[in-house]
């Protein structure tokens, strides 16, 4: 599964993550975080990534960003970053990556950022891991990171702690901090998480802006779909630790063909189609990932295993294969004609208007 060529990596691909595997050792046994995870990203692309809390989503990002050293993480597979691979570095030639080459902005800025140091401190102190320069010149270069990611006068800001702060203005914060280093990859878990849609859309605008300006590729990780739809090239559906979806944004959005990313569909309203439509949550919880279900990890929750001869779904892992509209999509699934369902059953009851059309 990859964005630009065949599972052997993309020659052009500034991130080729390959059958990532993260496991945690536990007293109750192994938990199964991430299996097999295979990936690509080019510089100045947005890859999405989306499932249920524990689904893998930030493990795998934190993977990338060699978080899990010093941890009990049993890690295998390849992070190709620039063409080198991440899971082979120590811990200290990690770090002097981490915020250079690869930089992430945690889902909570209140939490993320230290209470007892002022915002200018903490985005100067990422800058002067890196560089060689004085206080003075890291915190002139910390203004005019928050100048550039809109904190209205930057300058008095620079000595405001983040208590002080907004949750937007946090958010704006950990971009900085972010960015300071004109990373090559950016990682953005859960960035518009407790903020106000107006302050929603202002976040994305600003890391649009900033992607075009340094040519980063990113990587957001979300439970919105709405978000996707407006960030994402591509977007990559993640259930029980597996890659279970993966494509051009459009074509996931428009024509999923895995029962889980249906299932996430009819959880969202649609507000310019037929307001008596349902909301079709997806039934169950996800599955434990100490003990996952047999075969396709989603099919105790799937309302169309019935449709798959014999018992496939139950005793047999599908394969992440070429969906039926080209080598770009791929999903993980064992139903015969997964389109067909999903414009007859799927769609009539998440957007009737759209599915008279069809």
């Amino acid at each position: 599964m990859t964005t630009t060529s065949s599972a052997g990596g993309a020659s052009d691909a500034l991130l080729s993550v390959r059958e990532l595997q993260v496991h945690f050792p536990t007293s109750d046994g192994l938990v199964k975080a991430v299996n097999g995870l295979t990936f690509d990203l080019e510089s100045g692309k947005t890859l999405g990534i989306v499932g249920e809390s524990g689904s893998g989503k930030s493990v795998s990002s934190m993977a990338i960003m060699g978080l899990h050293h010093g941890t009990n993480a049993q890690m295998s597979g390849e992070i190709m970053l620039g063409g080198v691979d991440l899971l082979s570095l120590g811990r200290d030639d990690m770090r002097k990556r981490r915020g250079r080459d690869v930089a992430m902005i945690f889902q909570d800025p209140l939490s993320a950022m230290h209470p007892y140091y002022t915002v200018g401190n903490q985005i100067a102190e990422a800058y002067r891991v890196h560089h060689d320069v004085s206080r003075k010149i890291a915190k002139q270069r910390a203004i005019e990171m928050l100048d550039r990611v809109g904190i209205p006068n930057p300058d008095r800001r620079v000595n405001d702690y983040p208590h002080q702060f907004s949750g937007g203005m946090r958010q704006r914060a950990m971009i900085a901090m972010g960015l300071i280093n004109d990373p090559n990859l950016l990682i953005a878990d859960e960035p518009t998480t407790a903020l106000d849609v107006t302050v929603q859309a202002q976040i994305l605008d600003l890391l649009q802006d900033l992607q075009r300006e340094f040519n980063s590729a990113i990587i957001i990780i979300t439970h919105d779909l709405g978000v996707v739809a407006e960030m994402a090239d591509d977007v990559l559906v993640m259930y029980a630790g597996r890659a279970v979806e993966h494509g051009p944004c459009k074509e996931i959005l428009t024509h999923p063909e895995m029962p889980y990313t249906w299932g996430l569909l009819s959880s969202v309203p649609d507000l310019t189609g037929d307001t008596d439509a349902r909301l079709v949550p997806i039934p169950g919880n996800p599955p434990s990932l100490l003990n996952p279900p047999s075969g396709c990890a989603f099919h105790p929750r799937c309302a169309h295993r019935d449709k798959v001869p014999g018992d496939l779904c139950r005793t047999e892992l599908p394969l992440l294969v070429p969906g039926q509209r080209g080598a770009q999509h791929t999903k993980r699934c064992h139903l015969p004609n997964p389109d067909a369902i999903y414009e007859a059953e799927v769609l009539p009851e998440i957007a009737p208007d759209l599915a008279k059309e069809l």
